[in-house]
């Protein structure tokens, strides 16, 4: 009997004693075990490339080489209808807040293209829901506050280092800043993100998040060191540059795709099997180099499909393999809930945000009706928003021109139908207008 009473209390004693060493790990609802192997996320962003520059995508003539990302596509799942907004801020606004430019005010990459300080970020929304359980970063081109060095640790990121603005003129002279502190660095600027990428990731001694935000294919076009890309011995000064750009931004995609590799090939072969990379563009393809059906005034900046549809491909730890295409509706604003859902959250949706984890691994997912995206201008007929549904677009401009396609008998937006609606179009339409509505209501 005393034997009995006596494993009764020894029972008693250990139960409470791993309750209360776990307790502080469940947060909504949310229970992260001490000993739980909870997979990395691997964000990697490239700087204006749209889908017609992409591998995996049918269209575009010219391809770079990319087996790095070629090896991501042909075990992971690509997505055929994933919007950005049509200029980098409003992109990165998105995916730190969850939330689209209407309600954060990042609508530019002037005037309206500082994120409020007070907003929350993903990282500290994975703090909440891991209970702290993860490292995470923002490694490269940041461009949400000009001139604020210390912005991006104080809205909750873990470490910050690279390129607070949007550009550099220069891919060997650039100003480089870590803790706060801004220098000049003669490093090649792909180069130098990744080697960052890499020791940061190799310092971690917890389950993590890295956003990795490289700057090219940005302009200004120019050749990256021979190593990092394929295509051979092009001539260097800017007039051979400006009279044929299209291979120097290929190159430059190729040297992302290079890093991209040697990045995979330096985390440990145990954590990039725990691993979930996400690789997207974060707008199209700058007008002087985007291919054909797209157009050059229909490009980056532009509400239209050259300047939104971007290439957004997953592969890695509980990712269909198999090279599997998907047609859902996604938008950059559900990669905040989405790389929730990766990391353990139970929430689905999050401000604007949906996620499309279950769209992943077969299981069930909430997918959107409707796809929308928007920008600022000086220019009116250049500034509105877009919306659309599986088959319609609308484009509604500031200047009050519209424009409306049925986008799979038009997906290149030559014939505007807003003038010529069958009953069909002005049901979608008027849906398409209430959608819109309630958005910015």
């Amino acid at each position: 009997m005393m034997k009995s009473k006596f494993s009764i209390l020894l029972i008693t004693i250990l139960s409470t004693l791993l309750f209360n060493s776990c307790k502080d790990d469940k947060v909504d609802g949310q229970w992260f075990p001490p000993t739980s192997n909870q997979p990395n996320v691997l964000l990697v962003i490239a700087d204006d490339m749209s889908i017609e520059a992409c591998p995996g995508y049918d269209i575009g003539a010219t391809k770079p080489n990319m087996p790095n990302l070629q090896k991501l596509i042909d075990n992971g799942v690509s997505f055929d209808n994933f919007w950005t907004n049509p200029i980098c801020s409003p992109t990165r606004a998105t995916i730190l807040s969850g939330k689209y430019g209407y309600n954060t005010g990042v609508l530019d990459v002037q005037d309206n293209g500082t994120i409020k300080a007070d907003e929350k970020t993903l990282h500290q929304y994975i703090n909440e829901i891991s209970g702290n359980g993860y490292s995470h970063s923002i490694i490269g081109k940041w461009h949400l506050s000009p001139r604020e060095p210390n912005r991006p640790t104080q809205m909750g990121i873990g470490y910050y280092a690279g390129l607070l603005g949007g550009a550099v003129s220069d891919y060997g002279s650039w100003q480089f800043t870590e803790n706060g502190q801004t220098t000049t660095s003669n490093e090649y600027v792909t180069t130098k993100f990744t080697d960052l990428a890499i020791d940061w990731i190799n310092d971690q001694d917890k389950p993590w998040f890295c956003w990795l935000a490289y700057t090219a294919p940005h302009t200004p076009f120019h050749l990256p060191p021979d190593s990092m890309h394929a295509q051979g011995n092009l001539p260097t000064d800017q007039i051979s540059i400006d009279a044929n750009p299209l291979p120097y931004f290929m190159a430059m995609i190729e040297s992302v795709d290079h890093e991209l590799g040697r990045l995979m090939d330096n985390i440990p072969s145990d954590e990039l099997d725990n691993t979930i990379i996400i690789f997207i563009g974060d707008n199209g393809s700058h007008g002087q180099v985007i291919q054909a059906p797209y157009v050059s005034t229909q490009a980056k900046g532009s509400l239209y499909e050259g300047g939104i549809h971007t290439p957004m491909i997953v592969s890695g730890v509980g990712v269909n393999g198999g090279s599997t295409r998907e047609p859902a509706l996604v938008s950059s604003v559900d990669l905040f809930a989405t790389i929730g859902e990766l990391i353990g959250s139970n929430v689905t949706q999050y401000e604007d945000s949906y996620s499309f984890a279950g769209l992943l691994d077969n299981s069930n997912a909430q997918q959107r009706v409707f796809n929308y995206s928007e920008v600022n201008n000086d220019v009116a007929n250049r500034a509105g928003y877009t919306v659309r549904d599986a088959t319609y677009k609308l484009i509604q401009f500031d200047s009050g021109n519209r424009r409306f396609y049925n986008l799979v008998e038009d997906p290149y937006e030559t014939n505007n139908l807003i003038n010529k609606l069958s009953s069909a179009d002005q049901k979608a339409l008027s849906e398409l207008e209430a959608e819109a509505a309630r958005i910015r209501d």
